[in-house]
């Protein structure tokens, strides 16, 4: 009975011995963790705020199973950088936040750069995506963006300021959106197009810049 509480003792200094071990095992190892992650979080705030984020479009789908009808929210987001470079993705959740942050991360990873000319685009274009339809003209400065819905928010987050546009067919929101990139994909810069035609570059320039350059 008299051990009794030598082994008590000896089983609590271990254990506050171990404990205190193995706290500052556990601190030495969560303090490269902790240093790390605002690091992380600031570099991906900062991206996050260089980028052009828009919300098109937000509808509420449903998926037919067993037990009846699942519904969710497909999102379409634009993301661009106002310098050329632009993406469009689709996500799609049971919540609406959720939705836009898949959307988001998808038109990140699937941006591409598009050939500009100044403010507007260099040439007139036409591309279909499904029953949509969407032309776009190049406009002197000071014109604006001359489009609605879908189509102004993708050529606004590319970084066009001046151009023309109409949508023709379907007035699908996400159909006119992807045929918007598929338009800005298929320009080309007067010197890509001077060497596909055979012509000098300056032929190929907008009349506003022709007559600036020839004065």
């Amino acid at each position: 009975m008299a051990d009794e509480p030598k082994k008590r003792k000896r089983r609590g200094s271990g254990a506050a011995a171990g404990g205190e071990g193995g706290a500052e095992q556990a601190s030495s190892e969560s303090k490269p963790r902790r240093e790390r992650e605002p690091r992380q979080q600031r570099e991906r705030d900062e991206d996050r705020e260089e980028l052009d984020e828009r919300v098109v479009d937000i509808k509420r789908v449903a998926k037919v199973i067993k037990g009846g009808r699942r519904f969710a929210f497909r999102t379409v987001v634009v993301v661009g950088d106002n310098k050329g470079r632009i993406g469009i993705g689709i996500g799609k959740s049971r919540a609406v936040p959720d939705s836009i942050r898949k959307g988001s991360e998808v038109a990140r990873r699937q941006m591409v750069k598009i050939s500009l000319s100044g403010t507007t685009i260099p040439h007139p274009v036409v591309a279909e995506y499904g029953g949509a339809r969407v032309l776009l003209r190049p406009a002197s400065p000071g014109t604006g963006v001359v489009a609605g819905g879908g189509v102004r928010a993708v050529l606004e987050a590319v970084g066009v300021r001046d151009v023309l546009s109409k949508s023709q067919g379907s007035n699908n929101v996400l159909n006119v959106t992807m045929a918007t990139l598929t338009a800005l994909g298929q320009l080309h810069t007067p010197q890509e197009m001077a060497g596909i035609r055979g012509k000098e570059v300056a032929d190929l320039l907008p009349f506003w810049e022709r007559s600036r350059k020839s004065g």
